[in-house]
């Protein structure tokens, strides 16, 4: 009798760990046990924004940071970074997952970076946002999310902010599914973005070769090849992901395309100085270090 109820506690206790997993992976997509610090009084402010999107056929949003004098240097055009978030994201991760305004606020303040206008799409698509699958960053049978970001986005942006208008002052970027979004869109608009990067990404897609980074590069005109600066980052600890990240470095290089790649300590995960979103916000800080370098190349 003992025995049984022992059995029947342990069985209870079971399912209910196994219920909270549950939930705290796939409903809460597991956040982050030791988040990055945010830092006050930054002047930056984030901002949610919408539009009328044709691509998509409703409402969309995307968060903005402008920089801290944008409402007081009138005369003043900013050049753009584009940044897309992974699965079980949308708009408002870069700034409540990662931490992007203390990381702009050090860039900013060291002079890495140039002042910039940061937007952040959410790039769901008609499925919506989940744990259990990860954005479909093409055009497909569950939205035309390229034309969304790639073209769209793009358009209104320079209606409503004042930008650089050349592609070499727009830059396009993401973490994990993000990053395979960035290059898998960027690469088709290069009249929009020269300047493309990730962390922790990767380059081919189970939707097709269409969809592959690692195929579309090869590809591009000689000319396109020329103006293209790419930054790539992956963690050790995200065996197929830096697997793939190598590759698609291997053959930039054999293209003669402007490149660096970074392997780090580290990876996807839920806690650790290294892990996760932790990873994420570390390493946000080279890769908009390089976009800054090649903002400052692009004025000389």
């Amino acid at each position: 009798m003992k025995i049984s109820k022992i059995f029947l506690s342990l069985a209870g206790a079971i399912a209910i760990l196994s219920t909270t997993t549950y939930y705290y992976v796939f409903i809460l997509g597991a956040p982050q046990l030791d988040p990055p610090q945010k830092q006050a009084d930054t002047g930056l402010k984030f901002q949610i924004e919408t539009f009328n999107s044709q691509a998509m056929g409703t409402v969309r949003q995307y968060g903005v940071i402008l920089p801290t004098n944008y409402q007081k240097n009138l005369q003043t055009r900013y050049p753009v970074i584009f940044l897309l978030h992974g699965g079980h994201d949308d708009a408002r991760a870069y700034a409540d997952k990662y931490a992007i305004i203390s990381v702009l606020h050090e860039l900013y303040k060291t002079g890495k970076l140039p002042p910039s206008i940061i937007i952040t799409p959410d790039g769901n698509d008609n499925r919506g946002s989940s744990p259990l699958y990860d954005p479909d960053y093409y055009d497909g049978t569950n939205g035309k999310i390229a034309t969304l970001i790639g073209l769209e986005l793009v358009q209104v942006v320079k209606s409503r902010y004042r930008t650089l208008e050349q592609p070499q002052f727009w830059a396009l970027g993401g973490l994990s599914s993000g990053g395979w979004g960035a290059f898998n869109i960027g690469l088709r608009y290069l009249n929009n973005f020269n300047i493309l990067f990730s962390h922790s990404g990767y380059f081919t897609d189970n939707s097709g070769a269409q969809n592959s980074p690692l195929q579309i590069v090869q590809q591009l005109s000689i000319v396109d090849k020329k103006r293209l600066r790419i930054y790539l980052d992956a963690g050790l600890n995200d065996s197929n992901l830096f697997a793939s990240t190598k590759a698609f470095h291997q053959v930039l290089n054999k293209l003669n395309i402007a490149n660096v790649f970074y392997a780090f300590p580290g990876g996807h995960g839920l806690s650790g100085a290294d892990i996760g979103w932790n990873y994420f916000h570390k390493h946000l800080k080279d890769s908009l270090s390089y976009v800054g370098e090649q903002f400052k190349a692009a004025k000389k």
